[in-house]
C-alpha cells in the first residue's frame, strides 16, 4: 500500500476554495489498515497532516482524523474509521463560505472537492483560521464605513502625513467655497434680516439639525452599501425616516417659538425652514455616497464633507425663500 498523490489543483483566482487548498496531505484508500497507514506516513512531510484524505481511485471517499488514526489498532481498515460525512465545498466556492462550513460542522480542515466527486485539496487549519481573521477583519471595515476592503482601511490608517494631507484637503477646500458662498447667500436677503433680526438667531440651529439628519443617514446608507445592501432597499425607508424626523421636530418646534417669542409668523417659517431642510438633508445625504460607490471611489473621505456643503446651502436657501 502506498499514499498516493492527489491531483494538482489548477491555478485559480484568490480568495476562493482551490486557492486555499493544498494537495500535499496524506492520501490513503479505504482499503489499507492503520498500521499500514502509519508506517507509509512515517517520515514523510506533509503541508497538512491533521486530516488523512481517503479516496477510492481518483475519488473522494472521506477524511480520517489523525488522532483517530494513532489511537487506532494495525489491523482496523481505514474504511470503518473514516467519516464518510465529512463536509466538502467545490472548487469555486467563496473562501469565507468554505471557512463557515467547516465551523457550522465542527472541522478544523476541510476538503476541496470538484464536480465529478475527485479530490483537489484540503483546506488546512491555518488556513481556515487566517480566512475567518481576514474576512472578520474586512466586514469590521465595511460594517464601519472606513473603505471598501479591509487592506484600504490598513493603508488608510497608516499612510505618511502627505498623503492623507492630499486625500482629505481637497474635500475641505470645496467645504471653504462652499461656507464663502453660504455668506453671500446670507447677505442677499440682509434687508430681510435687518427687517426681522431674530431670524438670524435660527440659521445656526437650522442648518445643524439639517446637518445632523444627514449624518445619521449617510452613516446607515455607507454601512449598507459597503456590505453589499443595495440603494433601493434603503431609500423609501430613509426617506419616509427623513420626512418624519422632520415632521416631528417641526411639529416641537412651533409650540416652542410661539410660547416663547410669541410670533406666529416667526414660529411657522422656523418649523416650515426645518421641516424642509431635515426631508432634503436626508436626500443628499443617500444620493452622494451612492454615487461615490456607483464611480468606485471611496465614499468614507468625500461623500461627509460634500454632503455637509451641499446641505448648508440648501438649508440657507431653504430659509431664505
Amino acid at each position: 500500500m502506498a499514499v498516493k498523490a492527489s491531483p494538482a489543483a489548477r491555478r485559480i483566482p484568490f480568495e476562493i476554495a482551490a486557492e486555499r487548498a493544498t494537495p500535499r496531505v496524506p492520501v490513503v484508500a479505504p482499503t489499507a489498515t492503520a498500521g499500514e497507514l502509519r508506517r507509509v506516513m512515517e517520515g514523510r512531510r506533509y503541508e497538512s497532516a491533521s486530516h488523512i484524505v481517503v479516496c477510492e481511485g481518483e475519488r473522494f471517499a472521506g477524511v480520517l482524523r489523525i488522532e483517530d488514526l494513532l489511537a487506532a489498532p494495525e489491523a482496523t481498515p481505514i474504511g470503518t474509521l473514516m467519516d464518510r460525512e465529512a463536509p466538502t465545498v467545490a472548487p469555486g466556492v467563496d473562501q469565507e463560505v468554505a471557512a463557515w462550513r467547516a465551523v457550522q460542522h465542527g472541522e478544523s480542515a476541510l476538503a476541496v472537492v470538484d464536480a465529478a466527486g475527485r479530490f483537489v485539496g484540503i483546506i488546512p487549519p491555518h488556513q481556515l483560521l487566517a480566512v475567518l481573521l481576514w474576512e472578520h477583519d474586512e466586514d469590521m471595515a465595511r460594517l464601519g464605513g472606513f473603505l471598501k476592503r479591509s487592506s484600504s482601511a490598513r493603508q488608510a490608517s497608516v499612510e505618511p502625513v502627505r498623503r492623507r494631507f492630499w486625500h482629505r484637503v481637497p474635500w475641505l477646500l470645496l467645504g471653504l467655497a462652499g461656507a464663502l458662498l453660504a455668506a453671500d447667500i446670507v447677505g442677499w436677503f440682509e434687508t430681510r434680516l435687518q427687517e426681522k433680526l431674530i431670524l438670524a438667531f435660527f440659521i445656526p440651529g437650522i442648518v445643524y439639525l439639517a446637518d445632523a439628519v444627514g449624518t445619521q443617514t449617510e452613516t446607515v446608507v455607507v454601512r449598507g452599501l459597503s456590505v453589499g445592501v443595495s440603494i433601493g432597499r434603503v431609500v423609501w425607508r430613509e426617506l419616509l425616516t427623513g420626512l418624519g424626523i422632520g415632521l416631528a421636530l417641526a411639529a416641537t418646534a412651533f409650540p416652542v417659538i410661539l410660547w416663547r417669542w410669541g410670533d406666529a409668523d416667526l414660529a411657522l417659517g422656523v418649523s416650515l425652514s426645518i421641516f424642509a431642510t431635515c426631508s432634503t438633508a436626508t436626500v443628499v445625504a443617500m444620493a452622494l455616497p451612492w454615487a461615490f460607490t456607483r464611480f468606485d471611489s471611496d465614499p468614507a473621505f468625500g461623500s461627509g464633507p460634500l454632503a455637509t456643503v451641499i446641505q448648508d446651502l440648501l438649508s440657507i436657501n431653504i430659509m431664505k425663500a
